[in-house]
């Protein structure tokens, strides 16, 4: 697993580098910046996964830089402030961060803090990839988005007609499981089958598209006297 990156943005070079070392030495990748001008111009080169933000800075301090990248990403935002006052607090959170510490802070304090937030983002990654996902087929080397309407084979786009892709879509959601060409005209086309045989046309052009050789084919079997299927790799 790729050790998570962090942005700390604080004006007081000691606690900046002190910061910076502490996280380094628990594994993370740290970039550090001075003012919130800063932090916003690594978060346009660098990936990162959580924001450490103190709110006093010249330039740009950092209620403005959260309200900022508040507006492109979504990750975990902890701020700083010497204040201990309720209403910083609160300002902090409603803009946008995640948690708040006040100085001076034990490192371990904080590092509790870091670790608490990202486990926190990383659950929200793996829904939000799970969500995403649950609209993607993948056999083998075969894939289909149904969000897209993209089918690829081994990472190379494969162009469909709209009646291909409900067809391949349909026999890719059950791999294993025999349709009959019935089925599959009454499914597609949402009317009683009539003309069936239009379907055998429609596998062969399938076929052909995804298919190394059609006639020794890897992904789409009949099933000879029942119907089609998308053979489980």
């Amino acid at each position: 697993m790729k050790p998570y990156h962090i942005l700390v943005v604080e004006d007081d070079r000691e606690i900046l580098d002190g910061v910076g070392i502490y996280l380094k030495n628990q594994g993370y990748v740290v970039f550090k910046a001075q003012n919130g001008k800063e932090g916003l111009q690594i978060l346009e080169r660098q990936e990162v996964h959580l924001a450490i933000v103190d709110i006093m800075m010249p330039v740009m301090d950092g209620i403005t830089m959260t309200i900022k990248l508040r507006e492109k990403y979504d990750f975990p935002v902890i701020m700083l402030s010497a204040k201990s006052e309720e209403t910083d607090k609160v300002m902090g959170l409603n803009i946008g961060a995640d948690d708040y510490v006040t100085k001076p802070f034990a490192p371990m304090e904080l590092l509790a803090r870091v670790n608490s937030q990202l486990r926190r983002y990383a659950r929200y990654l793996r829904m939000a990839d799970r969500k995403e996902r649950e609209h993607v087929y993948v056999i083998g080397g075969l894939e289909l988005n149904e969000d897209t309407k993209e089918v690829s084979v081994d990472g190379e786009p494969v162009t469909m007609t709209p009646l291909e892709f409900k067809i391949l879509a349909l026999l890719m959601k059950s791999p294993g499981r025999v349709f009959s060409a019935e089925e599959i005209y009454e499914r597609v086309w949402n009317e009683k089958a009539i003309a069936t045989e239009t379907i055998m046309v429609h596998i062969r052009h399938i076929r052909a598209k995804i298919e190394v050789d059609p006639k020794n084919p890897k992904y789409v079997k009949v099933v000879w006297g029942v119907g089609y299927k998308i053979e489980k790799q």
